[in-house]
């Protein structure tokens, strides 16, 4: 019996020019809704919201993150991530991103991962889905070895979620801690930081913050009235130029978010991706061994009168250009990131305009973590020395002077980056030692023929040392004035501590950048191994 098997007739193509309708379930329509949801997400929680924002003077995080990188680089992590809270309300608002946008894109073409408070979305304040996203932003970038920028604008824990908000906040800082001296972290401060908040930027390597919109602080003006009977506005207790200038939090203080996210790239500019690479280099016209005679002008020999070191930085860098960290703070010493040849070089110089460029607790402080902070990114220094000694005085002796004078000379100590130091003037006592001498492990030191380097000034000295001659003299002024010139012609000459070593040369102010090219140049494949320890015991 023969079995026939039918072949299956052959669709005939479609000819008539109309499609068939799709399908509810094909992917055509689910993309469509998928671009629908995105685009939804994208425009935030509304129109009235965002006028909201506006009429605050702030931006969106959204647009802050298209300020901040590349055009067209930012990929969104997690936007439609929603929290699982319920009580209070909250199961019935669940907007998608839960307040804040997490993701990376590029600065000038190097990665970079963001995220940015919604302050539309619950007042950008933080709950465990909130957290959980920064969490992973914050592990991939350390794990990508690339640098973290949080621009923050929330209402700091979101109380309607609890013990588990707080647990996000602890997170935070614990991923903070860990990617210290790993990945570069910067905080941009553009709303409210408030309480348990104000500590992640505490513990990034710099904060930036905008007047009128940002502030940051452990608790408000409220508590403080109830608490200390003082009554003081958001601005007066946390305001940007508080931090700036009375405080110390933050590095820096602008008047527009603008201006802000551009400097926030021009920082990014001279900071590696992480504490295995160099800094990035950039090809320069300004010639390594151009002459800086300018600099015998600018530095009067007199030990007694003052100038400006930012003339002399201007002077000796690429094109005079250098990027000061907390301008506005301890203003008796400068610390600034530069180029010298096109490569990046810490700054760190005392500054006779202020206070005569004594050191004292604020200038210790500001300078050590800036060393610190160079050393961990495979930066380079550069000591200006023209300093008289540490700030005398009760009130420093009493507020720890010691304690915080050793910060800056831990800080030094413990550097393994190349180190040159010089001496542009003065160079007194115990702040000669710390200000990165020879002792304490600086590379090379180089000194101009003004140099004074010495335990005290002259006038000082003779009176400790010629003490009994002066008062038995009978013109003890005249005695005195002798006894000056004598202390200064046999220990106070350029050349005495260059005799002993202690200098590696005296050279004219128009070699100086000459010489510091070609000595960083050499110091670039400097290689030195700290002793097997778990970390040092920092004096705090």
């Amino acid at each position: 019996m023969t079995t026939v098997v039918e072949k299956p007739v052959a669709q005939s193509p479609d000819i008539s020019g109309e499609s068939e309708p799709e399908r509810p379930d094909s992917v055509h329509v689910r993309v469509e809704e998928l671009r629908r949801l995105r685009a939804e997400v994208h425009a935030g929680p509304g129109v009235r919201a965002t006028r909201a924002q506006h009429d605050r003077g702030k931006l969106t995080a959204r647009e802050r993150i298209e300020l901040l990188l590349d055009e067209g680089s930012f990929t969104e992590l997690e936007p439609l991530r929603r929290h699982r809270a319920s009580g209070f309300g909250l199961e019935k608002r669940r907007p998608h991103t839960d307040g804040v946008i997490t993701g990376w894109g590029t600065v000038e073409g190097r990665q970079v991962f963001v995220y940015a408070h919604d302050f539309r979305i619950f007042g950008g304040a933080l709950g465990e889905s909130h957290a959980a996203k920064i969490h992973k932003l914050m592990d991939l970038a350390e794990a990508s070895g690339a640098p973290l920028v949080s621009l923050c604008d929330g209402a700091g824990a979101r109380i309607q979620e609890g013990v588990t908000a707080l647990a996000g906040y602890g997170g935070i800082f614990s991923r903070n801690a860990l990617s210290s001296g790993v990945i570069p972290q910067i905080s941009v401060i553009l709303g409210p930081c408030a309480g348990g908040a104000a500590y992640s930027p505490a513990l990034t390597d710099f904060t930036f913050m905008v007047r009128g919109v940002a502030q940051m602080f452990i608790t408000g003006p409220d508590v403080v009235q109830a608490v200390t009977g003082e009554r003081v506005s958001m601005d007066e207790l946390g305001g940007a130029d508080v931090h700036a200038s009375v405080s110390g939090v933050s590095a820096f203080a602008y008047d527009d978010e603008v201006s802000c996210l551009e400097d926030v790239r021009y920082l990014l500019s001279f900071l590696p991706s992480n504490n295995r690479q160099a800094p990035p280099a950039v090809a320069t016209d300004d010639p390594p061994d151009r002459r800086t005679d300018a600099l015998a002008d600018r530095v009067p020999a007199d030990p007694a009168r003052g100038y400006d070191v930012k003339a002399v930085i201007e002077e000796i860098v690429d094109d005079g250009e250098y990027f000061e960290i907390q301008p506005d703070w301890a203003n008796n010493v400068v610390c600034a990131l530069t180029r010298i040849d096109g490569h990046v070089v810490g700054v760190v110089a005392n500054q006779p305009m202020s206070s005569a460029g004594v050191l004292d607790i604020k200038a210790s402080e500001k300078a050590a973590r800036f060393v610190s902070l160079c050393d961990a990114f495979n930066i380079p220094l550069v000591t200006m020395l023209d300093v008289p000694g540490f700030l005398p005085g009760v009130d420093q002796e009493h507020n720890g002077i010691i304690r915080h004078g050793a910060k800056l000379l831990y800080a030094y100590c413990n550097a393994t980056v190349p180190r040159i130091q010089l001496i542009l003037r003065k160079a007194y006592g115990g702040a000669y030692i710390v200000m990165d001498s020879r002792s304490v492990g600086a590379d090379l030191s180089f000194a101009w023929p003004t140099n004074e380097v010495a335990v005290m000034g002259a006038e000082g000295a003779a009176n400790v040392i010629f003490r009994r001659q002066i008062a038995a003299a009978d013109d003890p002024a005249a005695m005195r004035e002798q006894m000056v010139k004598e202390y200064k012609a046999e220990l106070m000459h350029p050349y005495y501590a260059a005799e002993r070593g202690l200098v590696d040369d005296v050279i004219e102010p128009g070699e100086t950048r000459a010489v510091l090219a070609r000595s960083l140049a050499m110091l670039r494949t400097k290689h030195r191994a700290l002793p097997q320890r778990k970390h040092g015991i920092t004096p705090l």
